[in-house]
């Protein structure tokens, strides 16, 4: 059942927004050449600590995941694109990372992804990032009142199949409140003028992800962590948005937060 938020409501989720805005930041900033994954974790567990928020993370087990997560952050590097299962590795120069992270604060959810390269980029990695972050730029930009959800799949599809890339729908974006996963489920493509109504107080997560040279996912031998099945390079970035009358609002925005 989709649930709609009263305003009341979208503003009691902006602290949890914010959070996840700012644990995302602080280990773009702090992440680097040599960083072991089990570090990654443990940082944003501590910060979850302090601010005494919940990981959404940790203690889940959805059908298709074979044990519960047991981490706090989806790390996942080069080939792998989704649910990245924290393990002893530390990055290299040119490694391109995806970090997935959602919290929940005074029982509110956000949830949030970003992707980046550590030291020298390649350049076609460059563009696969790029391409994820125009796709989500544009999905948000027509998340308006009165549109229909297939206009918010259908432009991160148009935009990824301009630049040459292949689109999965087994995973994708999904409403967000109490919990983490919610209806409606958003594809990452389809036909424009199709699906929901967006109406006010509707929040969901806008997840475009891209694999290089696929649209065919392989699951690794940890139960979790979800690859390209010809070993591309992959990108995955996301936002929490609420639909409101004066536009979308992105719940997760980072650039208040540095």
């Amino acid at each position: 059942m989709i649930e709609y938020k009263t305003p009341g409501e979208i503003e009691a989720m902006r602290p949890a927004g914010r959070f996840v805005a700012e644990v995302l930041a602080t280990l773009r900033r702090e992440v680097g050449v040599g960083t072991d994954l089990l570090d990654i974790d443990a940082r944003a567990a501590g910060l979850i600590r302090e601010r005494d928020a919940v990981s959404c993370y940790v203690d889940y087990h959805p059908s298709f995941g074979d044990s519960p997560f047991g981490h706090v952050i989806c790390t996942s590097v080069n080939d792998a694109v989704l649910h990245g299962l924290p393990h002893r590795y530390r990055l290299r120069d040119g490694d391109l990372v995806s970090l997935d992270f959602a919290a929940a604060v005074d029982g509110w959810v956000a949830d949030s992804a970003i992707s980046f390269v550590v030291g020298e980029p390649a350049e076609a990695d460059l563009a696969l990032i790029d391409t994820c972050e125009r796709a989500l730029a544009a999905a948000i930009g027509v998340a308006q009142v009165g549109n229909r959800l297939g206009d918010i799949s259908a432009t991160i599809g148009e935009i990824a199949a301009a630049a040459g890339y292949g689109v999965n729908t087994q995973f994708g974006g999904h409403g967000v409140g109490r919990t983490m996963h919610g209806e409606p489920h958003v594809p990452n493509d389809g036909r424009p003028g199709r699906g929901l109504v967006l109406r006010p107080g509707l929040v969901i997560a806008v997840e475009p992800w891209l694999m290089a040279g696929t649209d065919v996912l392989a699951k690794d031998r940890d139960g979790w962590t979800l690859r390209s099945a010809d070993g591309s390079r992959t990108a995955h970035v996301e936002h929490t948005i609420a639909i409101t009358e004066s536009g979308p609002l992105v719940l997760t925005d980072r650039s208040a937060v540095g």
